[in-house]
């Protein structure tokens, strides 16, 4: 295994990608799209745009606010086309090099590169890359695209690009810049999500999730298709594809966690999906409770549908504080365990002398949980019970999520009921892989679920490639008998 993909901080979100192509201020409307994407990556913001002849770059670390503090940098952006992103590194370390769009400079022109997701077989390609004698400017795996771009380029930018997107492998949304055009890219899975809107002027967006779309006013077009190229110009859009061996798998942590609520991703709003998980959840695993409370903010919609179900007060017994920056947060024990209380408050008049049941998105360590619990009786709550609107996550995410081996995942080595000692909680109960599947109910799934539901039962819809041998060494001889059960 690579020490590049050892590392293991949390649950954390990937990243979000926005476009615009015909619009005057373009850059302005993408930092404005980039702002309903800052849920999916905190680390580093950047914006490429294109007045027809050059492009010209702005990107720095931190929030999308911090990146772009001084109001000259946008305005520098001049054209009416423009790529933004903003970043939570998977691969790569948080350094100023790997904040995209990357730009890169050719005399045969220039192209500016955004990625969402991972490619699971990135490290074989690079060393066989830097064998070839290619020069990477950045420790991520997104760089990797463009250098397979050159080695074909001979046949024209379209026909390099599509041999480059069969040559990657894993969950990835990709989106390009050159000085006259837009294009964006699907992996065969649409693992990742990525959509297309239209402006009153017709300029056309793209977008990692709607709720983007609505900020600058784009209605929404069409969801990119897995396989799908789309090449965005002075004459329109051009739908293409890189492949045809397609089958929709989006990843199932989307709809969990990762997208904003009022997100549309394949034709599912992401609250409703949520809701009906809380719904579902409260049927499979019901609690004998005063009141129901819903860990914030991710994890509301659930609870109000575990409350409605159960005809049970909804009440709030968590506040959130949103002004805490992620940057300042360690990633060693002591501290995470301190952070929750910067991040969470316990709400006393609400649940002391209370039986609560908590719902709570997923677990993935416990920490968070474990703190919770304890919060909560520390203000008087009598009694527990932890509710999780996903089923137990035991094996790793290839895909854009930073878990990338089984090591800190709870679930993988205990079961619900040592998981509950842990934890702390009363009773602990999950949601089954079947009503996460039923909940989401994705329209255009086909004659499978539509759904990446690897996390929960080992079934990956993409070989590992880089990470195959790392993942089968960590299914020990008991794991493999769990996994039978």
């Amino acid at each position: 295994m690579h020490p590049l993909f050892n590392e293991i901080k949390s649950l954390n979100e990937e990243c979000g990608i926005f476009g615009v192509f015909g619009a005057p201020n373009a850059s302005q409307l993408t930092y404005l799209g980039l702002h309903n994407l800052q849920h999916r990556g905190q680390e580093g913001a950047g914006i490429v745009s294109s007045d027809g002849e050059h492009l010209y770059q702005h990107r720095d670390r931190g929030l999308l606010s911090d990146a772009f503090a001084d109001p000259n940098d946008l305005k520098k952006l001049v054209g009416d086309s423009a790529i933004g992103h903003v970043r939570y590194s998977t691969t790569g370390r948080n350094s100023i090099q790997n904040v995209q769009p990357f730009l890169f400079h050719f005399l045969d022109g220039d192209v500016a590169l955004a990625h969402n997701g991972n490619l699971v077989n990135a490290v074989s390609l690079r060393d066989k890359l830097e064998k070839q004698g290619a020069i990477f400017q950045s420790s991520s795996d997104t760089e990797i695209l463009i250098h397979l771009i050159r080695n074909h380029i001979k046949d024209g930018f379209i026909s390099a690009l599509k041999q480059g997107l069969n040559e990657v492998h894993g969950g990835f949304a990709f989106l390009l810049l050159q000085k006259d055009r837009m294009i964006a890219a699907l992996d065969p899975n649409g693992i990742r999500p990525l959509c297309i809107g239209q402006l009153d002027n017709g300029a056309y967006v793209v977008s990692s999730e709607t709720c983007a779309l609505d900020i600058i006013g784009a209605k929404f077009v069409r969801d990119v298709q897995p396989g799908e190229l789309i090449i965005i110009d002075r004459d329109g859009m051009k739908i293409d594809h890189f492949t045809e061996d397609t089958h929709l798998a989006i990843c199932s942590m989307e709809y969990i966690y990762f997208a904003r609520p009022d997100s549309i991703i394949h034709g599912v709003t992401v609250h409703n999906a949520r809701k009906r998980m809380g719904r579902l959840l409260a049927r499979e695993a019901p609690a004998d409770v005063d009141m129901v409370i819903g860990v914030p903010n991710s994890s509301l919609s659930a609870a109000s549908g575990y409350a409605e179900e159960l005809h049970l007060p909804y009440e709030m017994g968590l506040v959130k504080n949103q002004y805490v920056a992620r940057t300042f947060i360690q990633p060693t024990q002591a501290l995470r365990e301190k952070s929750v209380k910067l991040k969470l408050s316990a709400v006393r008049g609400v649940v002391a002398g209370k039986k609560i049941a908590v719902i709570d998105d997923s677990i993935v360590r416990g920490t968070t949980s474990k703190q919770i619990v304890r919060m909560l009786k520390e203000v008087g709550a009598k009694e527990v019970h932890l509710r999780i609107a996903s089923p137990p996550f035991k094996f790793p995410c290839f895909y854009g999520i930073d878990i990338s081996t089984r090591a800190e995942l709870i679930a993988a080595h205990y079961s619900v009921e040592e998981m509950r000692k842990i934890i702390g909680a009363d009773s602990l109960g999950f949601l089954s892989v079947d009503s996460l599947i039923k909940a989401i109910n994705v329209p255009d799934r086909g004659d499978l679920s539509g759904l990446t539901v690897a996390y929960f039962n080992g079934k990956y819809p993409t070989k590992l490639d880089d990470y195959e041998a790392g993942y089968l060494a960590s299914l020990n001889a008991q794991e493999r008998r769990k996994r039978k059960e």
